[in-house]
């Protein structure tokens, strides 16, 4: 049979669902564990698990305690550029956060991302020592406020609030 006629009965074959069984070997290759999501039988059960590896809120303020300390010690040391950098970056991810707890975001955005936000990151690019270290103590008092509001106001205390409620 000529090339080109073999590829066309071949091509046929396989249209007409008449091309070779795989061999044992080959239907019996075990998942590759490491594709641990696009081993899950269906597109559900993959939402599912990539849900649960976005976690919930605490992860969300994990990150914003570390960028909390780290904006604390920008406005001490008076580096206001990273200091307007810190800030956004809290913002973004307490937003991410209520994403996905949506019942979170009632007091985030009421204590935090509509009360304080704007006037904090204001107060940072005015490059100004005075009104950056008070609206530091707003951002602090915010954060504190939206612990009570969600009812974890033991979070308040704890060292990372007792360290930054007066400057060095």
């Amino acid at each position: 049979m000529p090339r080109p006629l073999a590829l066309a009965a071949a091509l046929l074959a396989l249209g007409l669902g008449l091309a070779p069984a795989p061999t044992s070997a080959q239907a019996q290759t075990p998942p590759d564990p490491n594709n641990w999501l696009l081993n899950a039988p269906d597109d559900t059960t993959r939402f599912r698990l990539l849900q649960g590896q976005a976690s919930g809120f605490h992860v969300s303020m994990q990150i914003v305690g570390q960028r909390y300390q780290a904006l604390y010690d920008a406005v001490a040391d008076g580096n206001f550029d990273l200091a307007a950098y810190q800030w956004e970056k809290i913002r973004e991810t307490i937003v991410a956060g209520y994403q996905r707890r949506p019942r979170r975001q009632a007091n985030a955005d009421k204590e935090f991302v509509q009360k304080v936000y704007e006037p904090v990151l204001a107060a940072f690019r005015a490059r100004d020592a005075a009104r950056a270290r008070a609206a530091f103590g707003e951002a602090r008092a915010a954060c504190m406020a939206c612990h009570e509001a969600e009812r974890v106001a033991f979070m308040n205390d704890q060292p990372l609030f007792r360290r930054t409620a007066a400057w060095p």
